[in-house]
């Protein structure tokens, strides 16, 4: 998929998710979210930037993390995601915790003006991630540090057949390399290309816990990264893609529900000094 039009469809597509995006996916992430948090190790005070940051849900635990001397950047492709994480700000009174829409391959940010860049789950979805962790480098202080998160393996993540499953409909890659930086040390190899140092890799499998089918489906098509298709997908062809993707899943029930083996890669580190 052309670069332009792969940003295009990630933007309106996380669009179309961000009512059902944290009820389905919040839970889900938390611990990557959590290894990520306690990888950068913020302190009272520090400047952090949070990118691809969604509604927020890294973001906020970041502003906890630095209280209020400090600030947190949440910038994010998708306009309606930033707009929804700015109200929520808003009405929790948190004036050091801003939000702005805002390409991660190309950050309109000054060069060494942050402590810290987190990136939670999305450079997955970026035609050139690693032009944004070059740009995560460029923006974080000599000294400063980041922490990254991608899904890990696609062999450990069982809801990965709803990529082939989706591309058969619209003919085109929706996520194309999806899972390539959680492959071996991909990700720690673009941190170290990036001129990043004192870089570590973690690995953490866990489960994606649904009570039932519909949930598990909506998990997939409604509140993630194939939004946009399934938006488009006539009543038959819903049906057809979610019997599908059922059909993948069957070896993880668990009773009504689905138990979902998946796998996180966070990696972390350090601008030299």
């Amino acid at each position: 998929m052309e670069p332009k039009l792969q940003k295009r469809v990630q933007r309106y597509g996380w669009d179309l998710a961000v009512e059902a995006y944290e009820p389905l996916w919040g839970p889900q992430l938390l611990p990557a979210q959590a290894a990520m948090l306690a990888a950068v190790a913020l302190r009272t005070g520090e400047r952090v930037v949070d990118i691809a940051c969604g509604t927020g849900l890294v973001t906020f635990s970041a502003a906890w993390g630095v209280g209020a001397t400090g600030s947190v950047l949440g910038v994010d492709i998708s306009g309606q995601m930033v707009h929804a994480a700015a109200l929520r700000a808003a009405d929790r009174g948190m004036t050091h915790v801003g939000f702005a829409r805002m390409d991660a391959e190309a950050l309109g940010l000054a060069d060494a003006s942050f402590d810290a860049a987190l990136c939670s789950l999305g450079l997955m979805y970026m035609p050139d991630a690693e032009a944004a962790v070059r740009e995560m480098r460029r923006v974080v202080r000599p000294g400063g540090r980041v922490a990254l998160a991608v899904w890990g393996e696609r062999a450990r993540c069982a809801w990965s057949p709803v990529f082939p499953i989706v591309d058969a409909e619209v003919a085109s890659d929706v996520c194309p390399l999806f899972f390539r930086l959680g492959a071996g040390e991909a990700l720690a190899q673009a941190c170290a290309e990036a001129g990043f140092e004192a870089i570590e890799t973690q690995r953490i499998p866990v489960s994606l816990d649904y009570p039932d089918a519909d949930t598990a489906c909506d998990a997939a098509f409604v509140g993630g990264p194939v939004a946009m298709a399934w938006s488009r997908f006539d009543a038959a062809a819903r049906e057809r893609v979610r019997r599908e993707y059922l059909e993948a899943i069957a070896p993880h029930r668990s009773g009504e529900g689905y138990a979902l083996p998946g796998e996180f890669v966070v990696v972390s580190a350090r601008v030299p000094a």
